[in-house]
């Protein structure tokens, strides 16, 4: 699929000089860089649920203790 995108020169050339430092294509810098802040987004919002999840029930175990619960004790 194409997909245009509209740019400055100078966002354009920043850009594609990244991106061949990094020895990559400007068109997979791109969507690479895309979805990594889809799933950075993502990640963020899988952190929050969770922190507010452990603030509602803040209970938390030990090594030790977790090991005696699955019997893992030698």
């Amino acid at each position: 699929m194409i997909f245009p995108i509209s740019m400055s020169d100078e966002e354009y050339k920043l850009i594609s000089e990244y991106a061949a430092h990094k020895k990559m294509s400007t068109s997979d810098f791109i969507i690479n860089a895309t979805l990594e802040q889809i799933e950075d987004e993502e990640d963020l919002k899988l952190y929050e649920k969770a922190e507010a999840e452990f603030n509602a029930d803040p209970i938390t175990y030990s090594h030790e203790e977790v090991k005696k619960f699955l019997g893992l004790n030698k």
